[in-house]
């Protein structure tokens, strides 16, 4: 399923695509969310402020998502704000990202293993057709640029694991300790500074809010990966809601019609 929000929208002269990373191409990482968000309920439940956890799930479920797409960091500092608010005293936002991490890659570090050692396949953590839409997009003259709020290091790693890098030819880049020197809206800027494109013939693909908004802010076009992970099948209707809300200009579950999807793009 391809759902254009707005009939008769296209890519027709973009000259740059802009990719997230997690849940867009890589699944490496899916159920990231499943980590992070009980981890911060359970701090803030142990503050006992007579919040429900139903109710602290959902405050923290908005933040989390809001703020995907930006660097890691962002999430925990707005977290540590959440925990000073309830009296409690928060640690800085870096020890909550060590945490996290930590947890999380106890979930990942067997698929990362795998394949590190080439037991699995790196299709089966690839959303579904994102391989065949990139070559597409290369054959179609665009240069892309891969973008993440995963930490740098991890990013040009698990690119490379599910060999994918090769396609990025504007460069593979991530979060960096120094907040100012790396963000999707600064990496947008610089094309633009830095190069004869415009942000009309930028064309995103994402499945968090931040680089959707982005994007637009600039005029370019935004498709919005709202899949249901990790099988990848069928529209996750909230992250749908969200995206469109912030302006995705077509909504896909994946990219297995990459055909199709590329026909709207380019007519």
């Amino acid at each position: 399923m391809i759902e254009q929000i707005r009939p008769g929208t296209s890519a027709a002269g973009a000259r740059v695509g802009l990719f997230d990373f997690d849940g867009t191409i890589s699944l490496i990482r899916s159920g990231w969310v499943d980590v992070m968000v009980p981890m911060m309920v359970e701090i803030l439940a142990d503050l006992k402020t007579g919040e429900s956890e139903e109710s602290l799930r959902e405050v923290v479920h908005e933040f989390v998502w809001r703020l995907t797409g930006k660097e890691t960091i962002y999430q925990m500092m707005e977290f540590a704000d959440h925990v000073q608010k309830r009296g409690g005293n928060a640690l800085e936002p870096l020890a909550y990202k060590k945490m996290y991490l930590d947890l999380l890659m106890d979930k990942i570090s067997g698929r990362i293993s795998a394949l590190k050692e080439g037991k699995v396949d790196p299709e089966s953590y690839l959303v579904p057709g994102a391989r065949e839409l990139l070559e597409r997009l290369k054959d179609q003259g665009l240069k892309l640029y891969l973008a993440s709020g995963t930490d740098h290091a991890n990013v040009v790693e698990e690119s490379g694991l599910l060999d994918v890098s090769k396609y990025f030819d504007g460069g593979v880049f991530g979060a960096q300790d120094d907040l100012k020197s790396f963000s999707k809206k600064l990496l947008i800027q610089r094309i633009i500074s830095n190069t004869d494109v415009a942000g009309h013939q930028i064309v995103g693909f994402g499945d968090g809010y931040v680089e959707i908004e982005e994007v637009k802010l600039v005029g370019g076009i935004a498709v919005g990966v709202a899949t249901k992970e990790p099988e990848c099948e069928h529209i996750d209707d909230w992250k749908r809601n969200r995206l469109v809300g912030v302006g995705a200009d077509f909504i896909v579950p994946n990219f297995s019609r990459h055909a199709d999807l590329a026909g709207l793009l380019f007519p």
